[in-house]
């Protein structure tokens, strides 16, 4: 099979080559994907994408003119794919299942870092400056962590807080069996008894803007909340106002609605947008730019998975719980 990486980062290039073994023709390149590089796409079967290339309706119809008939995304998340658009063009989607112990380790990495105001502490030591004052956090152990949403990382993450001894509860009317870790109640009891909250929701749950002005001030005043799920969970000017007003305490989010803009590593692309650049002047938001996933093993993972993806699309086979096509035939596996 023909294929074309976009996106690619240099750390990402050997652990390809190795996964793909000279089994298919990779074509690797550092350019996003985009309206105007789109055009290297033409004579491939396949697109290789990352989380921050435009895969919007206008660049999915050039790939359909091109003959693309699949795309691969090195990401759990596909938000950034009009996924109805490359259906009506038949062309196939996969991604890869998250790998929960990276991103629930980084949820507990946010949770950490905030508690104990470690973005004030840094500022403060870079500038010789040792004062305690203002500084004292507090500890995980006997404080409630409300999960909304219990996929695979939901699953590692409530192991993880369980450990350190939290409460953990869980809300997700998806579930088919009782968890190990946690106690299932529904969403108005998870935010009023909640010291955390994490964000946990599959692609595949069409819900939107769960967090709001509404859900919001339901919460118990000062509560934190992390989001490493989608960023189309929260209205972000709500969660802005309620940062600024106390009723939020805490905000650790490695994921935005439209971040492909506001993550973009070409200065010149990157977008100005007031709400995001007040969120980064507050000591109480720790924003990390998608690094959920970006841990050694889990980048290996990746490049195995999406070469496991070429290699099922060749021998004409779906790609099972990889897939991630607007008709879910994932379920079927």
């Amino acid at each position: 099979m023909k294929a074309i990486v976009y996106s690619t980062k240099t750390f990402e290039k050997e652990l390809l080559a190795k996964a793909n073994f000279k089994k298919h023709d990779i074509t690797l390149i550092s350019n996003p994907l985009n309206i105007e590089t789109v055009s290297y796409a033409e004579g491939k079967d396949a697109v290789i994408v990352s989380c921050n290339d435009d895969l919007s309706t206008p660049v999915i119809d050039k790939l359909a003119e091109f003959g693309i008939k699949y795309i691969s995304t090195r990401s759990g998340d596909v938000e950034n794919i009009n996924r109805d658009t490359a259906a009506k063009y038949g062309i196939k989607i996969a991604h890869v299942p998250y790998t929960s112990d990276s991103v629930a380790e980084h949820v507990l990495t946010l949770v950490l870092a905030l508690s104990r105001n470690l973005i004030t502490t840094i500022e403060r030591i870079s500038h010789s400056d040792f004062n305690l004052e203002g500084l004292t956090g507090f500890n995980l152990k006997g404080k409630t962590i409300g999960l909304i949403g219990y996929s695979d990382t939901g699953l590692a993450t409530s192991k993880l807080f369980h450990n350190v001894g939290c409460r953990v509860l869980i809300a997700d009317k998806t579930l088919l069996k009782m968890p190990e870790y946690g106690e299932v109640c529904d969403l108005d009891y998870l935010l009023e008894n909640s010291d955390i909250i994490s964000l946990h929701v599959s692609f595949k749950n069409k819900i939107d803007k769960i967090i709001n002005r509404e859900s919001i001030y339901k919460m118990k005043s000062g509560v934190m909340l992390i989001n490493t799920s989608r960023g189309g969970l929260l209205n972000i000017s709500d969660v802005l106002d309620a940062l600024k007003s106390g009723q939020l305490g805490y905000l650790g989010a490695d994921i935005f609605e439209n971040d492909i803009f506001i993550f973009s590593e070409d200065k010149g692309n990157t977008v100005r947008n007031p709400i995001y650049e007040e969120l980064l002047s507050l000591s109480n938001v720790i924003i990390t730019p998608r690094q959920a996933l970006l841990t050694k093993e889990t980048i290996e993972e990746i490049a195995f998975q999406t070469i496991r993806n070429l290699d099922n699309w060749q021998a004409r086979k779906c790609v099972g719980k990889a897939c991630a096509c607007p008709n879910d035939c994932a379920t079927k596996h």
